[in-house]
C-alpha cells in the first residue's frame, strides 16, 4: 500500500520537522519528502507560520498501525491536546490517503499538499 502524510508545525518548526523525519524514515526507509514549505495558518489568528510538509511510502502495515504510530510521533514532539486552543502545533502528521482511500478530502485541496504531491510525483 502506498501512504501519503501531511505533516506540519508552528512550533520549533525546524527541529520538530526533523524529528518527525527522522523517526519516519526509522520506520520507512523508502519514505520521499517533499520540499518544507511556509504557509499561513488556516484557522488560527495569532499563529505563527506553519511549516509543511508531504511524505510518501509504501508500507504493508494498517492504516490503524500508521495512524497509531503518527500519533506516537506527536507525543514525541510534546504535542497536547490543550495546546491546539492555544493555536501552538508542535507537530501535526495527517494521514492522507492510502492508495485510492482518501482520508482526508479538505485537506488535499489545500495549495501546500497539492504542490508537495506534485513534487513527489516527479
Amino acid at each position: 500500500m502506498i501512504y501519503t502524510l501531511s505533516i506540519g508545525s508552528n512550533e520549533h518548526r525546524e527541529e520538530n520537522l526533523s524529528l518527525a523525519r527522522t523517526r519516519l524514515k526509522e520506520w520507512f526507509p523508502d519514505i520521499r519528502f517533499s520540499t518544507e514549505m511556509d504557509t499561513v495558518p488556516l484557522y488560527f489568528f495569532h499563529s505563527p507560520l506553519f511549516s509543511n510538509q508531504v511524505a510518501r511510502f509504501a508500507s504493508a502495515k494498517s492504516a490503524v498501525e500508521i495512524t497509531a504510530y503518527l500519533k506516537a510521533i506527536e507525543r514525541e514532539a510534546g504535542r497536547t491536546p490543550d495546546e491546539k486552543a492555544r493555536e501552538i502545533v508542535r507537530l501535526d502528521i495527517d494521514l492522507l490517503m492510502c492508495d485510492n482511500t482518501v482520508y482526508r478530502p479538505d485537506d488535499l485541496r489545500r495549495d501546500y499538499i497539492r504542490r508537495g504531491l506534485e513534487e513527489l510525483e516527479k
